[in-house]
């Protein structure tokens, strides 16, 4: 059997696409664990998008200015310009975001954009109404448990993917075939990400010659609870410094203000580095104070936090809570055009978290993430609909391979992976530390590793590359003397 469309993950991206492909169409959606071990599921913040056809020329220029004009300003231009039509396809096909006391959908406002334009579900929860909203609405197979192991790639063709589901490998062959894994948080000791993301098939596009772009422009978010015994940490979104929460140290100073004249409302990278610096010149902890919200607005504006919080005994919004930056979104990724398919190739798409489109630059603007999942899915599945590529199982001819998963001794491996990468590449980075890591790197490669092992080394490799051949500081991508 072969399929019309191959899709590699179930967040929003990933969902997406599988809406926007008839449903004559034989289509498999496959994902490692459960649809909602994703990180659409977890994303609290909300999705931006131009309020109107005025506000695009805004929209741009501040996904511009947070991304210091690395961005590729006709991706850019394509998101905003397509926002306002994927939330209205939302919208009418029944998507429920917060609406204000007239019943209009309540924009809110967050870090770096200039107006209220970031719409929300469910107050907190803006990423895990859309995903189960999309999840009822898929009409395609969905398949757990399957994880990607090889793509059947050859000479710019895509014939599919191998996995292994319920244990047993499993050739799938597809006429097109979309990636929609997401990112890499899982190679980082603090992140905010689902325990599924890992950069496996980053990995898999190295190992295929496969283009990848920007991969060392990393994400930390700023705010993030870390003093807790589960691998994906405690995001606390953007959106709350956009209602009032203010950074402080011990003593209750306010010192972001001494880092930029935004405070609270810099760009992600300038906040992050700011609270980074901070700590480490003072030895101060930093918090997150709720000083400014009444309990009632912040039960009903951020229920899930509340909740989440409450049940580790902070009592808010009484209450200040520790924080510290932590990985949280990849802008680099395999170079995908303004259609999502993958530079070089003819039938084989990226979209979402796992490409690189250019559209976020050196820095994400806040919730364009679940925009660029929205807009580029379309856009991929329009393409292939129009190219209507067919391939021919017979011209691949390469042999298929066994892979063990896991081996005993990469736990340790894989731990001492997250720490150097915490370590050596994250928000301050220095070149000498970014060489002696990626011969750790090296040397690691050459070990009998397990196949998943195996494909994240190979995606760090291709982080600590880029980031040593970016020589000087730009957005998230920070570079500091060799002391």
């Amino acid at each position: 059997m072969i399929y019309d469309y191959l899709i590699i993950g179930s967040g929003i991206a990933g969902l997406s696409a599988a809406k926007y492909i008839p449903e004559d169409k034989k289509v498999l959606v496959v994902c490692k664990k459960a649809p909602w071990e994703c990180n659409t599921f977890y994303a609290q913040g909300g999705v931006a998008s131009a309020v109107d056809k005025d506000d695009i020329k805004d929209h741009v220029q501040d996904t511009l200015t947070a991304g210091v004009n690395l961005n590729d300003v006709d991706a850019v231009q394509t998101l905003s310009e397509h926002s306002i039509g994927v939330i209205q396809d939302l919208v009418d096909d029944g998507m429920n975001f917060d609406r204000d006391d007239n019943g209009k959908l309540a924009y809110t406002k967050e870090a770096a954009h200039c107006r209220n334009r970031i719409l929300h579900a469910d107050g907190d929860a803006t990423g895990r109404e859309m995903h189960m909203f999309l999840l009822n609405q898929c009409k395609h197979d969905v398949i757990n448990d399957s994880i990607v192991i090889d793509l059947l790639y050859k000479d710019g063709i895509c014939y599919g993917a191998q996995l292994i589901h319920n244990g047993e490998d499993q050739i799938i062959h597809a006429h097109n075939t979309i990636i929609a894994s997401g990112g890499v948080g899982s190679i980082y000791r603090y992140h905010t990400n689902s325990t599924t993301i890992a950069g496996d098939i980053q990995g898999l596009c190295v190992e295929k010659g496969l283009p990848l772009k920007d991969m060392e422009m990393m994400q930390f978010h700023p705010t993030v609870f870390v003093d807790s015994p589960t691998a994906r940490k405690q995001l606390l979104t953007e959106a709350l410094r956009g209602e009032g929460a203010i950074v402080e140290d011990e003593d209750a100073y306010a010192f972001l203000k001494d880092y930029h004249k935004d405070a609270e409302l810099a760009p992600r990278d300038v906040v992050s580095r700011a609270i980074f610096d901070y700590s480490q010149k003072t030895g101060s902890q930093v918090y997150l104070s709720f000083k400014n919200f009444d309990k009632n607005f912040f039960i009903k504006r951020f229920p899930n936090i509340y909740k989440n919080l409450m049940e580790l005994g902070f009592d808010l919004p009484f209450e200040r809570v520790p924080i510290s930056p932590a990985f949280h979104y990849s802008m680099g990724g395999i170079d995908v055009d303004t259609n999502g398919k993958v530079k070089g190739t003819k039938n084989l798409y990226a979209i979402g978290e796992v490409a690189c489109t250019g559209v976020h630059g050196a820095n994400r603007l806040a919730s364009n993430s679940l925009l660029e999942g929205l807009v580029f899915s379309k856009l991929a599945v329009n393409n292939a609909i129009k190219e209507n590529f067919k391939i021919e199982i017979n011209n691949y001819d390469l042999d298929i391979k066994h892979y063990i998963l896991q081996k005993t001794t990469d736990k340790a491996i894989k731990d001492d992976l997250r720490n150097l990468m915490w370590t050596n590449v994250s928000i301050v980075r220095t070149k000498q530390n970014l060489i002696d890591t990626l011969e750790e790197i090296e040397t690691y490669l050459e070990e009998d590793l397990g196949r998943l092992l195996f494909l994240r080394l190979l995606t760090a490799k291709s982080i600590i590359e880029s980031a040593i051949n970016r020589t000087k500081s730009i957005g998230a991508h920070y570079i500091k003397e060799n002391n």
